[in-house]
This record gives C-alpha cells, sequence and structure tokens, in this order.
C-alpha cells in the first residue's frame, strides 16, 4: 500500500499533475490498494480541514491582500528608501528592508515578493542593476515571508503539530531579523564589487514625511503580535483584527482602496485560501494513509540508526527538508511532514517551536531553490528573464542562506529566547 502510494506521488509530480490532486490522486490508490471503504477518503480531508484555527489562514492572506491594495507597498519603499536608498547598493538594500517590513504584513512568500518586486525590480534596473541581480535580490528577499510572523507557514506547522501559533509567530522573529541583517550585508558587499550606486539622499524633511505616510502600516505588526502575546485576542482573532485594521488603513485613512481594488483582494484571497485547504485536505489523506502503514515508526527507527545525537539528526533533518524543499511548496511539504517528523525531533530533546523554525527556514530556501523555487519564478517574470540567468547571482544569497541556517539550527536560543521571555 505504501509503495504503491509512494509510486504513484512521484509518477504524478513526473506528469506535472499539480500538487493538490497528486497527494489525493496517490492517496486514493492507497485506500483502493488497502480495500478501504471509498467514503474514508472525503471524510479524512473533512477531519483535516476542521480544525478552528486554520480560520486564521485566510484572513491573513486577505489582510494581506487588502494592505496590498491600499498602497501600503508603495509607502513602505518610499519609507525605507528615504532612509538608506542614498548608500552603496541603496535600492538592493531598500529591498531586503521593505520586505522584512512587508512580510509581517503579508505571511507570504510570494506575495512578498510579487508586492515588492513590481516597483523594487524595475527601479534596481533602471539604476543600472543588472536584471539578474535585481530579480535575484528581491527572490531572496521574498523568502522572509514565511518565517517573519504572520506567517501562513507557521500557521500550517501550529495546526499540524498541535503548537502554539502564537509562540511559533514570536519565534520567528529574532530568526528573520538575522537572515535579513545578513542579506543587507551581503547586498552592500556584492553592490560594492558590481559598483551599483544608491539614490539621492533624502533630506530629513522628506524621512519624516515619509515615516508620518508608513506609520500607519508600522503599526500592524505591532497590534497582532502585542495583542496575542498582551492576552487579548489569540492569533485566529488576530486574524480577523490584521483584516479590521488593514480595510481601516486603506478604506479611510490612505483612501487608495477602490471598488475594483477591493474585489481583487477578495478574489485573491479565495484563489489562494481554496488552493491552500484543498491541500490540506489532501494531503491529510496521504498522511493518513503513510501513519496506518507506520511510516513514522519505521522513520524514526530510521533516524535513531543513523543519529546518534541531536546534532547529527538536525544535520540530516536540514538536509532531508533542503530537498523536500526544493520540490515541494511549503504548505504541502509541511501538512504531509510536520506531524510525522516533529514527535521524531522531540525524542531527539528539540523543542516543536524551535523545529518549527528550523522546518521554515528550510522551506523559505527551498523557494528560491531550482527547479520549484516559486520565488523565482515571480521574479523571473517580473525581471523579464530566464531562471537559468539568475543562478550565478543566486549563489552568494545560497551562501549566506545555508549560513544563517546553520546558526539558526544550532543555537535555539534565537529561536525561543523571545517566547519564553514573553510567557
Amino acid at each position: 500500500m505504501t509503495a504503491l502510494t509512494g509510486i504513484g506521488l512521484l509518477i504524478f509530480l513526473l506528469l506535472s499533475v499539480p500538487i493538490a490532486f497528486s497527494l489525493g490522486l496517490s492517496g486514493l490508490l492507497g485506500i483502493v490498494s488497502a480495500n478501504i471503504p471509498l467514503l474514508v477518503l472525503p471524510q479524512r480531508m473533512v477531519i483535516g480541514l476542521n480544525h478552528f484555527t486554520l480560520i486564521a489562514l485566510p484572513f491573513f492572506i486577505f489582510a494581506g491582500a487588502l494592505m496590498d491594495q491600499g498602497g501600503i507597498s508603495a509607502r513602505l519603499i518610499r519609507m525605507v528608501r528615504a532612509y538608506v536608498g542614498h548608500r552603496t547598493g541603496g535600492v538592493a538594500i531598500v529591498t531586503v528592508i521593505a520586505a522584512m517590513i512587508f512580510s509581517s504584513l503579508s505571511g507570504s512568500g510570494s506575495a512578498t515578493t510579487a508586492a515588492l518586486g513590481s516597483i523594487l525590480i524595475p527601479a534596481m534596473i533602471s539604476r543600472g542593476y543588472s536584471r539578474s541581480y535585481a530579480a535575484s535580490v528581491q527572490a531572496v528577499s521574498g523568502e522572509l515571508g514565511i518565517i517573519i510572523p504572520p506567517s501562513i507557514t507557521f500557521i500550517l506547522f501550529g495546526v499540524a503539530t498541535d503548537t502554539s501559533i502564537g509562540d511559533l509567530f514570536m519565534a520567528g522573529v529574532i530568526p528573520g531579523i538575522l537572515i535579513g541583517c545578513a542579506l543587507i550585508v551581503a547586498s552592500y558587499l556584492i553592490a560594492k564589487r558590481k559598483g551599483y550606486l544608491g539614490v539621492e539622499k533624502s533630506t530629513w524633511r522628506e524621512r519624516f514625511v515619509a515615516t508620518r505616510e508608513a506609520i500607519w502600516a508600522l503599526f500592524m505588526p505591532v497590534i497582532v503580535l502585542g495583542g496575542i502575546y498582551g492576552g487579548i485576542f489569540t492569533a485566529t482573532e488576530a486574524s480577523v483584527v490584521a483584516v479590521a485594521y488593514a480595510f481601516f488603513v486603506g478604506f479611510v485613512v490612505y483612501r487608495e482602496i477602490t471598488w475594483a481594488g477591493f474585489k481583487k483582494a477578495i478574489n485573491d484571497t479565495l484563489i489562494s485560501s481554496g488552493m491552500i485547504m484543498f491541500i490540506i485536505g489532501t494531503a491529510t489523506v496521504f498522511s493518513w494513509i503513510l501513519t496506518r502503514a507506520q511510516v513514522p515508526q519505521h522513520l524514526a527507527l530510521m533516524f535513531a540508526e543513523m543519529s546518534t545525537s541531536p546534532y547529527m539528526f538536525l544535520f540530516i533533518i536540514n538536509v532531508f527538508l533542503f530537498i523536500v524543499g526544493m520540490f515541494f511548496d511549503a504548505a504541502p511539504a509541511v501538512v504531509v511532514l510536520a506531524g510525522i517528523l516533529t514527535p521524531i525531533a522531540q525524542s531527539f530533546g528539540i523543542d516543536p517551536v524551535h523545529f518549527g523554525v528550523i522546518f521554515a527556514v528550510n522551506m523559505a530556501l527551498g523557494m528560491v531553490t531550482p527547479p520549484v523555487g516559486v520565488n523565482l519564478f515571480v521574479a523571473c517574470r517580473l525581471a523579464e528573464i530566464s531562471m537559468e540567468q539568475m543562478i550565478k547571482d543566486l549563489i552568494p544569497y545560497w551562501l549566506v542562506l545555508i549560513s544563517t541556517l546553520a546558526i539558526i539550527t544550532y543555537v535555539p536560543q534565537l529561536s525561543l529566547w523571545l517566547p519564553s521571555l514573553l510567557k
């Protein structure tokens, strides 16, 4: 049964069948081969979606869409450019910092890449940056969208492993800042070597005006995370608060959300949420087949034989998740694997919150790694180049991301200090 399910998934993926259908069809093969009633398929899909905390997912997506339609991305870019845009590689540095801030609004890596890239990639090209470098900077910056809260990946991990989503959100803050700072340093050094200059230096008056215009957007992560850890509302309730705040800012304060933009935000939210929910449902069936065949127990024995210490286990799991991230989007990978691997990690004494951050960082790295790096496809489309043209400029950033992954993996306090401090 397990072999047929696994072979079926591989064949469907090789045939370029969408991941949700690949998981569902391979799960169906497992059910049929085991003579299990077909009624189990829809039952398991409903069980997988029957989690109250999943309500947060469409609301956070909707909040990010409203913020994007409300002119938030342009205001954030203007504010960051006013402070650091004049430095060497200024537009590249602006790209990273803007992505760090926008990630705290969107929760999605591809959304961050698309929203900021449509403005910043042309801006870099106009300043003499090569198209491949501009696309590379935007792609790797966008991966912060699934690390800095409110991260959709953390929501899925929390649901799959019954881990506190609030703790996961707070655990992603310092690692996200660490990765962002490392990307800023790398961008500065590369830009200095390539001779990429900054824009004109802004006056303090211009900086004040840019900050005043962006201040409403900057308050959103403070309200969401502050409300969760202040005990005012749960992570699920925070998603509704985020929508109400984004609606208020977009319609009342900035007044830039048109009726057409509002409908587009709803449409984008329905499409994204429906796609993710479908993946969760079919991935639940696939995971149930694996669990029924005792695959988690076999994996636990395999890792126990291969690993003599938590350090070796973390090294092996990072290699494994990196390979998974190269071929799978974050949502199906988290839903299928998080529930299986987290108990094994706990048996090695690894905190599930820390493991959740490691999982998310690996998935983020997969977003900028061929052949299925979704951020690369988005950035390539915006820069009008092929993925092959980006590889040379991506290599230094890959080295930076792998180095920060190693630090986050083996220094657990980077992830655990903030959640423990706020309890």
